[in-house]
């Protein structure tokens, strides 16, 4: 029980403040842990969590990204205009899972390359896709995506649970497989822990990154896609603020802001108590002004308790 609680810590504390939250907002309002209710957290934690698990890999990697809520709006409204011209649904998806790599992979470049700091870097990368998403629209929503987009992205594949979990899900094994049981994840790993030393170790710290925002920016390219499907309409204004919730649902899970540290099923379970969080707050009629303060606060709180965690394990006779 000792040797579990030490590796996976985190992720059952998690689980505790998910069982902990449910009971809390269910005494509050029974609704809360109604099935439709249910559903609906579920299905906001998958565009969380897909950002969410691309931006855990970036920030494992000793980046961040900023940008991701803007190419979320730019790749759902290119996406959504494709689809209606008459484009075959796969191909939609492919182009935009195929527009996320490229997108993720300039990020990359200009950190890696240019040496910018990933901070100021995707701070102009975030509003050059806003830009962008502006001027591909000339600002006017992309209105009635095809039915058969919808329901491959997003229709139910068994009674109560759409393609959109199996999505959300899929991308959560693909990346927990690569971080964990692959060379390149160990050397994401490495270059977040101490990027001299993985360099000295004989790791391409600039391409390995580059890819890792590559690979990070398609969970924001699929939470484009699945998005789009929910919605039916692709909005450049769409993805305000949705960079504090990737962010959000990683910090919750226990992804280290300074990097070396995180995982896969901390930022899926970090998604879920996020978004039970912010459904909470709206059954519970509390204003909708004030998800941006519980926002703000998770992510202190959070990584507040990471630094906690780390001194702990870096004192003496602490677990390492």
């Amino acid at each position: 029980m000792n040797k579990l609680f030490s590796h996976h810590g985190r992720e059952i504390s998690v689980l505790v403040a998910i069982a902990a939250m449910f009971v809390i907002f269910s005494l509050i309002d029974p609704l809360y842990i109604s099935g439709d209710n249910i559903r609906d957290i579920v299905e906001h934690a998958t565009i969380y969590g897909l950002m969410g698990l691309g931006v855990t890999g970036i920030i494992i990697a000793g980046g961040i990204d900023l940008s991701v809520g803007p190419a979320l709006a730019f790749i759902a409204v290119v996406v959504a205009r494709q689809a209606v011209s008459g484009v075959p649904p796969l191909l939609c998806v492919a182009l935009g899972i195929a527009m996320g790599m490229v997108m993720g992979m300039a990020n990359g470049a200009l950190v890696s390359y240019v040496r910018l700091q990933p901070f100021i870097a995707t701070m102009g990368t975030m509003s050059v896709f806003r830009g962008l998403a502006y001027l591909y629209t000339q600002a006017v929503p992309v209105i009635g995506v095809p039915r058969p987009y919808r329901l491959l992205v997003d229709g139910e594949m068994i009674p109560f649970v759409r393609a959109s979990i199996f999505i959300f899900l899929g991308f959560a094994v693909f990346l927990h497989i690569l971080l964990k049981y692959t060379c390149f994840g160990n050397h994401v790993y490495a270059i977040g822990g101490n990027e001299e030393a993985a360099r000295l170790s004989g790791v391409k710290v600039k391409s390995t990154r580059t890819l890792m925002f590559a690979i990070g920016m398609i969970g924001t390219a699929l939470a484009a896609i699945v998005q789009l499907g929910k919605l039916g309409t692709g909005d450049p204004t769409t993805g305000q603020g949705y960079e504090l919730e990737a962010i959000a649902a990683a910090a919750i899970g226990g992804t280290s802001m300074a990097g070396g540290r995180g995982t896969v099923l901390g930022t899926v379970l970090g998604a879920i108590l996020f978004s039970g969080l912010k459904v909470g707050l709206i059954t519970s009629g509390v204003d909708t002004f004030w998800q941006y303060v519980a926002t703000g606060t998770v992510i202190i709180v959070s990584a507040s308790v990471e630094v906690l965690q780390t001194r702990l394990a870096d004192a003496p006779g602490g677990r390492r």
